[in-house]
């Protein structure tokens, strides 16, 4: 794997980061959304750099001598990385699916300054598959309907991620303050402070600000 790649921050400089480094954030990014409840914040830097990165060691694979050791555990790292960020994009293709609505609810709704949801390549893809499901349900069902019964409530009909489901988590950075809410609990909340290198078990709500911070990662 080449020794560098250079990634945008969000203020706009470049930040110079290794292959492995890129690698082991798209992994982190793989791991919250495939435990997460909820979409996360799109990651599609992360995987443009990792998808030069596949192209860059095909290239050096084709140049190197057949019958090089190396090779095979170029290939093996290839199909690694191959299966991360098809996985990656499967589950956040599952979630578009599932909640369309509510997403692009949230992402037309988002303010200037927040990271977006999701990349052009998946707005366009909920789109269409929102008027695609829209189209047919009209079809099959709404038209053969009464006039005044022929369109649906969004309020209604939406189905939202359950954010008060439980994930396994470990905290990357300190956080104090965070407010629980459980109804074991005799006052019904209570204030927690995560220690770094903490594991806990707790509900996603509370969590959801931290996870795309990168305070804490769920495993």
């Amino acid at each position: 794997m080449s020794s560098e790649l250079d990634e945008m921050t969000e203020d706009g400089d470049e930040e110079v980061m290794t292959a492995g480094e890129v690698l082991e954030k798209l992994e982190e990014a793989w791991l919250n959304e495939k435990f997460s409840p909820e979409i996360l914040e799109s990651k599609s830097d992360l995987v443009e750099c990792m998808l030069e990165q596949i192209t860059a060691m095909e290239e050096n694979i084709q140049r190197a001598k057949k019958g090089d050791f190396k090779v095979s555990i170029h290939r093996m790292e290839i199909d690694r990385i191959r299966y991360v960020l098809s996985s990656y994009l499967r589950i956040r293709l599952k979630k578009i699916e599932n909640f369309t609505a509510h997403i692009l609810h949230q992402e037309c709704n988002r303010k200037d300054e927040d990271s977006p949801l999701l990349s052009p390549e998946e707005f366009k893809f909920a789109k269409e598959y929102q008027n695609s499901i829209e189209g047919h349900f009209s079809t099959l069902a709404l038209r053969h309907m009464p006039a005044n019964s022929q369109t649906l409530d969004p309020k209604l009909t939406v189905i939202k991620s359950n954010l008060d489901s439980y994930v396994f988590l470990q905290v990357n950075e300190e956080t104090q303050g965070i407010l629980i809410e459980e109804e074991t609990l005799e006052t019904g909340e209570e204030i927690v402070d995560l220690e770094k290198n903490d594991q806990h078990i707790m509900r996603y709500r509370p969590l959801a600000p931290h996870v795309n911070s990168g305070a804490v990662s769920l495993i």
